[in-house]
């Protein structure tokens, strides 16, 4: 019985050309990979073009990587700017990808049909807010609150330093509220 590898080992494996050991590494970072790509592009096929291209030009560039980093955000930014210049090359909005990503899962019991309404209700609202704010605090929410990383995988995802992350998450919060038209008090 083989022990799993951790990441770390994993890439120094891939980086030595194994390419079982990358293998893993996409198995392990397919997921949340298409979710970031799905919101950038904001169209399903064009996501998964990106991921692939993404784990491609990862690959490509795994000797630049630096080992003592964390993988994924680095792997996440690569599919992040992949599936942004689809969206800008073919001019899509953001708006269905948001919806999308803000599908949230039915717990055990089901809701009454009330119950459920009003929460379909308010996500729409939610998600329509977050479609009218700018890139940048759109960017910052979906990864935060959405993607559920880190303020460093964030970070890191996004090319900018933890303390950037939190005052760009406190400042769209803000807006959130504001286009929301509720007040913080």
């Amino acid at each position: 019985m083989s022990r799993p590898l951790d990441e770390a080992s994993l890439v120094a494996r891939a980086k030595r050309g194994d390419a079982a050991a990358y293998e893993e590494l996409v198995r392990m970072h397919q997921a949340i990979a298409f979710r970031v790509a799905f919101v950038a592009a904001g169209d399903r096929g064009d996501a998964e073009e990106a991921v692939q291209d993404g784990f491609v030009k990862a690959y490509r560039a795994l000797g630049r990587f630096r080992e003592r980093e964390p993988f994924r955000p680095w792997l996440l930014r690569i599919v992040a700017n992949e599936a942004r210049n689809r969206r800008r090359s073919a001019g899509r909005r953001v708006g269905l990808a948001l919806r999308a990503a803000g599908a949230a899962a039915s717990g055990d019991a089901a809701p009454s049909p009330e119950a459920a309404a009003l929460t379909h209700e308010r996500r729409d609202e939610l998600l329509d807010a977050l479609g009218a704010l700018d890139e940048r605090d759109r960017e910052v929410l979906v990864h935060r609150f959405l993607l559920e990383l880190g303020e460093e995988e964030t970070a890191a995802a996004l090319g900018v330093r933890r303390g950037t992350v939190k005052s760009r998450t406190s400042r769209a919060l803000d807006r959130l509220r504001a286009v929301l038209g509720e007040d913080d008090s």
